[in-house]
């Protein structure tokens, strides 16, 4: 098992042969400690699919949209993108459709030779753009990146020029971890219904769509 924590922020390999389960394991420990334990999940998936390396959350909220459980909410899709122009007013409307949901959130990052290719997670917000030197709002309870490239003095051409093929392999990874956690979490809070339903879209926006299992 190739897994460290350190100062609270979990670092997983993608290489690893129990990755999924690990990453899986590392957010369901996490879900359960957050104090809004038994709330329904949002997961924010921050990126824009026109920048290779910048893909890794569209592509996941995209994965995670077409896997139905309950209680759970999808914001950010490769046809409904959440990046710099409109993640204020997403993260606006969450707080107002969701107040007391856990809000998970998911982007790409940049990261040292050592660690790229590794998948971070942890408690507190995510801060998107940190790494390309922007300033956005900080998000989330619980934060997970990829980090999917090695940062240096040209990061935005960095994530220009990330391959495809990388960022594919992590977003996999990571969704199937999230699927994995959100099962064991599902059971537990709908342990009198075995019954399962199909993600319908339930709210509209201009700008994003909102998935989530029907009632």
């Amino acid at each position: 098992m190739k897994e460290v924590c350190c100062k609270e922020t979990y670092y997983v390999d993608q290489k690893g042969s129990e990755a999924v389960k690990d990453f899986g394991r590392i957010l369901y420990k996490l879900i359960l400690e957050s104090p809004k334990n038994g709330a329904d999940l949002v997961f924010l998936c921050i990126g824009s699919d026109r920048v290779t390396g910048d893909s890794l959350g569209p592509l996941i909220g995209h994965k995670l949209s077409s896997h139905p459980h309950r209680g759970t909410w999808i914001y950010g899709t490769l046809e409904h993108p959440v990046h710099a122009l409109n993640l204020e007013d997403t993260a606006n409307f969450i707080s107002y459709a969701h107040p007391d949901a856990i809000i998970i959130a998911i982007d790409a990052s940049l990261g040292t030779k050592k660690h790229q290719g590794f998948m971070t997670l942890g408690h507190g917000p995510l801060y998107p753009g940190a790494g390309v030197q922007k300033k956005l709002k900080a998000v989330g309870d619980i934060f997970i990146t990829g980090i999917i490239n090695v940062s240096g003095a040209l990061d935005y051409l960095v994530l220009q020029t990330t391959r495809l093929s990388t960022v594919m392999n992590m977003a996999d990874c990571i969704t199937n971890g999230v699927l994995h956690a959100c099962k064991k979490y599902t059971a537990n809070r709908t342990s009198a219904s075995s019954s399962e339903s199909e993600y319908t879209i339930v709210e509209k926006n201009p700008t994003y769509m909102i998935y989530s299992a029907e009632s």
